[in-house]
């Protein structure tokens, strides 16, 4: 009874104490709404002035920017501040107060974290790339580090909570009219200053490299602006006569004149964060770093790479090429990946190359979901894409966990092997990819580099040339595979990014921050030549080397590869505008795109398959099958079984039952946070087995394959 008394008492006291907690508070000293505007005002400053510290890093810079970009600090500050005054129209006017700040607050810390990791800030594609941050945050912040992310985000909404319930209700006159009044008033005279801030150059629409962008305009500007500044703004003369003038006056008009058995094999390769590091001046290295591509350039094509942005720009790298389009044209806040090509078939090269009769596939030693690539392939006209979970070597990786370039080089030849006909391979790699440890994790690196401004410095250093060293040995490896072909064969490969390294055009012997190198690779002695290329400028020109003239966008390109006329950057807008926002004037009077994704599109080039099941003990069986890799999981009935892979023919199943007539089927789980089913096999019936004679062995039991399911995988 006492027991039971004490407890009693101990939830009362719980009770009485959670009544504290959660209870209102009495309204003392409140200020009145003008007294609270211009608080707010005044907070705004101090709060943007943080704001820049974060993105900065270094309170001497952020003085310099207020005392140097004066107009623009206040312009941002007012912004806040205009942004702030709806919470003046609420009793509760203290909590919506700590929510606005609060938002711009975490904005603000989020964009200084992602700028201390990479070269780009916070955009607003990047809220839509929430999945691929969950799927790269452990390249940059350890478990510790996520633990303290996720328990302030735990904290900050149970604040919010407890501060809403807790916030006093002003008890005095609302004034809401008046206030209303004047809370549209800022919102429509700020409208205003922008549009002055704009005309007078204060600001710009335009971010030719947004992480300058935001160094010279503010972050809650650059940060709206890259939210609502997408697409392509449709040309001032945009019209059916403009585009039939474009494609008749301005674009290649050859036919293809390639026999169609003499088409080479057509491989195109993105190196993630690749180009020769020795352009930077103040490096030094042991030995050559990457000798093999070195000596390959003394042979083959090559030069520097035009690619739209400076660092992390993978997929805008990617676009260009495949596309023949240029980012130049776009919204600052437009991924493509992320917005368009996620909706919309576009033509590319791949389905100009299916036109006359080459098989298209895609390839990425990353998982699938990454930058939506799943979608977007399919809507750039590649038959197949084979991503990590379709790989073997997933276990082979890096220092970061990102998966070795040499697990590439059998998926592309699977990719060759797969047809009898000619192939247009492109290819995403991912291992020299960031963060970069600023500490000595190799123990007894192959090149050793010296000449960084501090030691953590060159320890990033070391590590990223050693990661090229290893991406050479790669390039050497895969050239070796497809001599042995004996097939023709051009391969183009080039860099997408320079490393976020934070490098300047000062820092380099040649070239600028937006080149990279490329290197274009024969075996059937095309003509060597050494010239620099724009990223939408190179499938073109390999299409043109070969006598291939097929695509709107390929067939400009090859039109002005050389002497640019005047009007070439207008009209290169306007054909890009007409095929992926316009009314397709370039293809025909209905507005039609005649390139729609292939209906036989699949995960992965190899065909997983289930063969057959064998019983080990009581719930435990082996998975015979073909193709299997880390990422297959079992399924029996419907329902996921806890699987392991063993090899590429079997996975072994556990706690779990295969009665008679019991369905398998492999699923191939996403490597992302999201663990989706990318695809599944057919599925396998368990036929009741016959009756053992004596002395049978022991074999996989018999099964029939299902009808249903056959465009699953």
């Amino acid at each position: 009874m006492a027991v039971s008394e004490k407890m009693k008492n101990r939830f009362a006291g719980i009770g009485s104490k959670l009544k504290v907690i959660f209870h209102e508070r009495e309204p003392k000293h409140m200020m009145n709404i003008w007294q609270a505007a211009i608080a707010q005002f005044i907070f705004s400053f101090i709060l943007y002035f943080l704001i820049e510290l974060f993105s900065r890093r270094s309170i001497t810079e952020t003085f310099a920017f207020m005392h140097n970009s004066t107009k623009v600090f206040v312009y941002n500050a007012l912004y806040i501040f205009v942004t702030s005054t709806p919470a003046l129209l609420f009793r509760k006017r203290s909590f919506w107060q700590i929510l606005i700040f609060g938002i711009w607050g975490v904005l603000g810390l989020t964009n200084g974290i992602i700028l201390a990791n990479r070269v780009t800030p916070f955009t607003g594609p990047d809220l839509k790339n929430i999945s691929e941050g969950g799927a790269v945050i452990t390249k940059y912040l350890n478990g510790f580090e996520i633990f303290l992310m996720f328990l302030g985000i735990a904290a900050g909404i149970i604040y919010l909570i407890v501060h809403y319930v807790r916030t006093p209700k002003y008890p005095g006159k609302m004034h809401r009219g008046p206030v209303f009044a004047c809370v549209v008033a800022a919102f429509l005279g700020f409208y205003g200053l922008t549009r002055f801030c704009i005309n007078q150059g204060i600001l710009a629409t335009y971010f030719g490299n947004i992480a300058f962008a935001y160094e010279d305009y503010g972050f809650p500007y650059c940060f709206t602006v890259t939210i609502f500044d997408t697409g392509i703004n449709e040309p001032d003369n945009y019209s059916q006569e403009l585009i039939d003038n474009i494609m008749t006056n301005d674009s290649n008009t050859e036919e293809t004149s390639l026999d169609q058995g003499d088409k080479p094999n057509i491989i195109v390769i993105q190196l993630e964060s690749f180009f020769d590091p020795t352009r930077v001046s103040w490096l030094k290295f042991n030995e050559d770093p990457i000798p093999n591509w070195h000596k390959l350039c003394e042979q083959y094509s090559n030069g520097y790479y035009t690619v739209p942005t400076v660092g992390a720009g993978t997929a805008n790298t990617e676009f260009e090429t495949l596309t023949g389009m240029s980012l130049h044209f776009f919204g600052a806040g437009e991924y493509p990946y992320k917005g368009v090509l996620k909706k919309e078939s576009c033509e590319s090269s791949a389905y100009d190359l299916r036109n006359i009769g080459y098989n298209a596939f895609a390839l990425h030693d990353n998982e699938a979901n990454f930058y939506a690539r799943r979608t977007v392939y399919k809507n750039l006209g590649f038959e197949s894409f084979t991503s990590a979970e379709y790989m073997q070597g997933q276990d082979d990786t890096n220092y970061n966990g990102w998966m070795r370039d040499r697990n590439l080089i059998s998926p592309i030849n699977d990719c060759l092997d797969s047809t009898l006909g000619a192939d247009y391979v492109f290819t995403v790699s991912v291992q020299p990819h960031g963060a970069y440890p600023t500490e000595q994790v190799l123990d007894d690196p192959k090149i050793t580099v010296t000449g960084a401004p501090t030691q953590e410095q060159d320890y990033a250093w070391e590590y990223y040339v050693n990661e090229l060293h290893e991406e050479d040995q790669f390039i050497a490896d895969l050239i070796s595979s497809l001599e042995k072909r004996n097939e023709k064969t051009v391969l183009l490969l080039y860099g997408d990014h320079l490393p976020t390294m934070g490098l300047t055009d000062g820092d380099l012997t040649g070239g600028n921050t937006y080149q990279t190198n490329y290197l274009i690779w024969d075996n059937f002695s095309m003509k060597k030549q050494t010239e620099d290329l724009y990223a939408y400028q190179s499938v073109a020109e390999i299409m043109n080397r070969l006598g291939i003239h097929e695509g709107t966008m390929f067939r400009f390109q090859q039109a002005n590869m050389g002497g640019r006329h005047d009007n070439f950057l207008a009209n290169m807008q306007a054909l890009q505008y007409d095929i992926l926002y316009g009314k397709r004037y370039c293809y025909n009077d209905d507005g039609d795109t005649p390139y729609t994704p292939s209906p036989f599109y699949k995960m992965g080039v190899r065909t997983i398959d289930v063969t057959g099941f064998k019983e080990l003990s009581d719930q435990m069986y082996y998975i015979y099958g073909d193709n299997f890799t880390k990422s297959c999981k079992v399924f029996i009935d419907g329902d996921q079984a806890d699987t392991t892979w063993i090899s590429q023919n079997i996975l072994l199943v556990q706690n779990t039952d295969i009665k008679d007539w019991s369905e398998i089927q492999v699923g191939v789980q996403s490597n992302s946070s999201t663990h989706k089913i990318l695809s599944r096999t057919l599925k396998y019936q368990k036929e009741p087995e016959p009756t053992a004679s004596p002395g049978a062995s022991a074999t996989p039991s018999a099964g029939a394959k299902s009808d249903e399911n056959k465009e699953t995988q």
